[in-house]
């Protein structure tokens, strides 16, 4: 399992003979390697992070019972976040998410510190919040499109597969939720003065 990773990111397979060797092995660098993403990424979907991360046990169930049936024609990244994104949908849709409650949603997206002075890094986490605030506001399809485009960084080739959506679509789609952001953004800076 040297090039691990490799094989986590591209389109690569695993041989029947490894999958029965090492599935266990496999499924812990899968959980460990793409917990948080998922996890994050889920998140943008159902706003609360009890239930992201059920969803996301849900998808690594998933994926160790079905792992024997992945065809490798896209890499196992791809099809991860693809059943993650059907799992959010299923739940988007169910009886249960009538009641959404929100933990922390600034928290969405890691933030990096550098050697920043205290008031700089606040300010910095104060814009940092308001765009976090903004993305979570816009419809799904756009906080969708912006999380897989920016935040997961995939090309638009990769996410139209996975959603289903002509690519076109996408770039209007992110022109549109681009705007939206700018414009909620703009409104938000009126307001403090």
């Amino acid at each position: 399992m040297e090039n691990f990773k490799q094989v986590l990111e591209e389109k690569q397979t695993f041989s029947l003979e490894s999958l029965r060797l090492y599935k266990e092995e496999i499924m812990e660098e899968v959980v460990n390697y793409f917990g948080e993403r998922l996890t994050r990424l889920a998140y943008t979907y159902v706003k609360d992070w009890g239930k992201s991360e059920d969803i996301v046990q849900e998808v690594f169930i998933t994926c160790y019972s079905k792992l024997e049936t992945f065809r490798g024609e896209g890499s196992l990244k791809n099809w991860l976040y693809k059943i993650t994104v059907n799992r959010c949908k299923d739940h988007l849709k169910s009886w249960s998410h009538r009641n959404l409650w929100f933990a922390n949603p600034f928290s969405l997206f890691k933030q990096e510190h550098d050697d920043k002075t205290p008031e700089l890094r606040l300010i910095v986490e104060d814009e940092y919040n308001e765009l976090a605030k903004s993305i979570l506001a816009l419809p799904l399809k756009y906080r969708e499109l912006i999380i897989l485009y920016y935040q997961e960084e995939m090309p638009l080739a990769e996410i139209s597969l996975m959603l289903n959506v002509k690519t076109a679509t996408l770039k209007s789609r992110l022109f549109q939720a681009r705007r939206m952001l700018r414009n909620s953004l703009e409104k938000g800076a009126e307001f403090d003065g």
